[in-house]
């Protein structure tokens, strides 16, 4: 028997599907409830980069519209530009509040951190603006997490070196609990090597402290 929906139905239907899945979101069963998430438990293995030099970590600065717990995703194939949320699934604390938490909990792994409520100083300073973590669409049927950070490490007052981190990660599944999973699993990814960066730029920054 031949196809009877037209491919412009099909994508219709698609689309519709995703919609629904953002109205409901992962764990969202009862209208109105709101399934919240973390990131998850610590990584088991500890860090293999460890840091030479107490840090100070400053709280991860976020662009207003990221100064939220909304779960944000964008659909890229139909206006990639318009960011939306999941109606029943956010995250547990706003996203600068969530990320701060586990780049200090994994850095504190590696060696010693600060605060800025601590009231004392450190060799070097780490500032983070998250520019982009969301889940985006690429087809109904298929997503990726994305997270874009610009990370500055100061030392004595002084710019040391700045870097662009860009990464990637396909969800499991196209909806929130797909979503949450993949921006964890990217977090985690991203701030090892934010560690190993850090580590190395603080050991090239000592050698030539040094000449």
């Amino acid at each position: 028997m031949k196809n009877l929906i037209p491919g412009r139905a099909r994508r219709l239907i698609a689309l519709a599907a995703v919609l629904l899945l953002a109205a409901c979101s992962a764990g969202g069963g009862t209208r109105g409830e709101v399934a919240r998430f973390d990131f998850g438990p610590l990584p088991a293995a500890a860090p293999a980069a460890k840091l030479a030099r107490p840090l100070l970590v400053m709280d991860v600065a976020v662009p207003a519209a990221l100064d939220s717990a909304d779960l944000r995703y964008r659909l890229a194939y139909q206006d990639g530009a318009r960011p939306m949320a999941y109606a029943n699934t956010r995250w547990a604390m706003p996203v600068s509040q969530l990320v701060t938490q586990r780049l200090r909990e994994r850095l504190a792994a590696a060696g010693t951190i600060v605060s800025p409520s601590d009231g004392v100083r450190a060799p070097y300073s780490l500032r983070v603006e998250l520019e982009e973590f969301a889940q985006v669409f690429d087809a109904p049927e298929r997503s990726r997490a994305v997270l874009r950070a610009r990370v500055t490490l100061v030392g004595n007052r002084t710019l040391v070196v700045q870097r662009t981190f860009a990464l990637e990660r396909a969800a499991a599944s196209p909806d929130a609990d797909g979503g949450v999973r993949a921006l964890s699993s990217l977090t985690d990814e991203w701030i090892g090597q934010l560690l190993e960066w850090t580590r190395s730029e603080e050991h090239t920054s000592e050698l030539q402290s040094r000449e």
